[in-house]
């Protein structure tokens, strides 16, 4: 199409582009009767009945109907992106715990005391965010009561590498005799890097609201299969992936711009070939369909596998958190 500059431009994506980045320019027009021309990047995450939308790196959805596209193509991801989206501490812990709710909660000031019948310590442990409105030992006591009430080990969740005072609190639980556990990263990246992944086994996952026996059976750390029916179904927006015959599963939950992946389970026999891979991009595409353009995951640190394949991913670690048992 011949424009005002000169140029001929052509519209080069389709609707088989959903997921990937790119760059379009479209016309409208004006009262004058002259052509205006804008130009919109972002990742196309949907084309629906004549109109495509397009999540800007801000996060803002743009609808552009496709009659008015005089140029579109694929563009790489922008640096910035594959860095990671900005994020802050408190940020990342609401949405991680939106994501892995507990059966049972409980406000300690800005705490949140949590259980779950002891499926996981996310969902059985302090997160320990903020103030919690008492003397630290006066905290710890009655954390220590309230799993006590419930016959489980008291922990608390805290991290390192965070803004504010969560180092100084490891340090002060590690002086009272609280053991560190277990240590995680919670790491960021680019949702659309996840989704552009070439993973050959994707279009066979089988994407579901809720987790069924095969599921569960492959994720494995299940205990008693109705609470943890009931934990994971929980959230703003969740979804379940599996390969036919349970060969890889994963769950996804989108909350606004953030995807949030876990339980990325793979049968030992088939690792390292590309099926994690495979789940994550399938759940990536769908969590860019609802809107999200940000991902995070946490991933335990003794976890070498994990942690090679969400490097190749383009995760970064944005912070540590560890969970501290109560002495004896």
């Amino acid at each position: 199409m011949e424009i005002n500059a000169g140029g001929l431009l052509e519209v080069r994506i389709t609707p088989a582009d959903v997921g990937k980045r790119v760059s379009v320019r479209r016309v409208e027009a004006r009262l004058s009767g002259s052509p205006e021309f804008t130009d919109t990047v972002g990742v196309l995450t949907s084309w629906d009945q004549g109109v495509l939308l397009i999540t800007k790196k801000n996060g803002q959805s743009v609808r552009i109907a496709e009659s008015s596209l005089v140029a579109g193509k694929i563009v790489p991801p922008a640096p910035a992106r594959r860095r990671g989206p900005a994020a802050s501490f408190e940020e990342l812990s609401r949405i991680a715990a939106r994501s892995w709710q507990p059966l049972e909660s409980e406000p300690l000031g800005e705490w949140t005391l949590r259980a779950a019948a002891g499926f996981t310590r996310r969902a059985n442990s302090v997160l320990a965010v903020g103030d919690p409105g008492i003397p630290l030992d006066d905290a710890l006591a009655r954390v220590t009561s309230w799993y006590a009430e419930r016959e489980l080990p008291a922990y608390v969740q805290a991290a390192t590498g965070a803004v504010g005072t969560q180092e100084l609190l490891c340090a002060e639980l590690e002086r009272r005799g609280w053991a560190s556990e277990v240590s995680a990263e919670v790491r960021i990246g680019a949702l659309a890097t996840v989704a552009d992944v070439a993973a050959p086994a994707a279009g066979s996952v089988r994407l579901t609201r809720v987790p069924d026996e095969e599921w569960l059976g492959r994720y494995g750390k299940v205990g008693d299969p109705d609470v943890a029916r009931r934990l994971l179904v929980e959230g703003p927006s969740v979804w379940f992936a599996a390969l036919p015959g349970g060969r890889a599963v994963g769950r996804c939950v989108v909350d606004g711009r953030w995807a949030g992946f876990s339980a990325v389970t793979v049968d030992p026999v088939e690792r390292r070939q590309g099926l994690a891979t495979a789940v994550m991009a399938a759940l990536a595409r769908k969590a860019l369909e609802e809107g999200a353009s940000a991902a995070w995951l946490q991933v335990e640190t003794d976890n070498a596998g994990a942690l090679a394949l969400y490097d190749g991913l383009g995760f970064a670690t944005h912070h540590a958190y560890h969970h501290y048992r109560a002495a004896g």
